[in-house]
């Protein structure tokens, strides 16, 4: 397995509810494909971004980092970009860095 970086922004209007059932749901990909956690998950928090996205200037952030194997990061790739509650996301490899 390899050692993923993934950052999201969720929309600043999707209830607390919302925000916990992306993240569950996102977590449950990791944990269907074998994968596992290399740190918690970072969330950083409403901020204010550089520039508009889908008339947002804010967003909610997370930042996590975990291992798995590429097909994860297909299957993740594919669920947030057909979710619409999340404006932007990347998945890098560790090893890129």
């Amino acid at each position: 397995m390899r050692a993923y970086e993934m950052m999201f922004i969720i929309k600043p209007d999707v209830s607390e509810e919302g925000i916990a059932e992306i993240k569950e749901r996102l977590h449950k990909i990791i944990d269907d494909f074998g994968g596992e956690f290399i740190e918690e998950v970072v969330g950083w928090g409403k901020k204010r971004m550089a520039y508009k996205i889908q008339d947002y200037s804010e967003g909610i952030y997370s930042l996590w980092h975990f291992k798995g194997k590429p097909e994860t990061v297909q299957e993740l790739d594919r669920i947030i970009k057909i979710s619409d509650s999340l404006l932007r996301h990347i998945i890098i490899r560790e090893d890129e860095k």
